[in-house]
């Protein structure tokens, strides 16, 4: 974590400020999740649709817990990529405190946090929890981001999810920073999309060996 920074107050102009990182224009900086070559076997892709009509069946009873969902949703999802088993090892971070928007008037405050899990140093899992639906997945990306300067590794990937949606992102530390991010995988896509987010983790997986 990095120590001379409040991970909750961290926004990209910080970033851009003290490191001097940059979005990566080139479509080709995070081909990673673009080009997947590996085909799932038939009994994953049925264990994705069991996860799916999972959280199907959390929506129907109101208020969705996120705990839940990230213990039906992704437990299952790192199990199948292998991420339990070596020669990978699951740490945590301390969880961030986030705010959404502060009502003065009734005194109302949204809060939130952001638990952190890594996969040896070089994939930063960031899950998004709270009891309203008004954080979305933009709320995470400069914690993340400067989780993986904070790593020092070459490169460094990250999953940002709340549960029901899933951004994956890739950071370079070269002489100037740079980062690019996936398009966002839903849970609410007709398509089962976790194929797609599943292929993407075994590919990273493979090149954090």
């Amino acid at each position: 974590m990095m120590q001379s920074l409040q991970a909750n107050s961290i926004t990209l102009a910080t970033l851009r400020e003290q490191f001097g990182l940059t979005l990566a224009r080139d479509p080709q900086f995070f081909s990673e999740w673009q080009s997947l070559t590996e085909p799932l076997t038939e009994l994953e892709i049925r264990s994705l649709d069991r996860i799916k009509s999972n959280f199907e069946n959390l929506l129907e009873e109101p208020p969705l817990l996120e705990s839940a969902v990230k213990m039906v949703v992704l437990s299952g999802l790192l199990d199948l990529a292998g991420f339990y088993q070596p020669p990978f090892r699951i740490r945590t971070e301390a969880s961030i405190q986030i705010r959404s928007m502060e009502d003065e008037e009734n005194g109302v405050m949204v809060k939130g946090a952001i638990d952190v899990l890594v996969v040896k140093d070089r994939l930063w899992i960031l899950v998004i929890e709270s009891k309203m639906s008004d954080f979305s997945l933009a709320k995470a990306l400069p914690q993340a981001l400067a989780y993986l300067i904070s790593s020092n590794q070459p490169t460094g990937y990250g999953l940002i999810t709340n549960g029901s949606e899933f951004l994956f992102l890739k950071l370079s530390r070269s002489a100037t920073p740079q980062y690019a991010t996936s398009r966002v995988f839903s849970l609410f896509t007709p398509d089962n999309e976790l194929i797609q987010v599943l292929q993407i983790l075994k590919q990273l997986g493979q090149l954090i060996q």
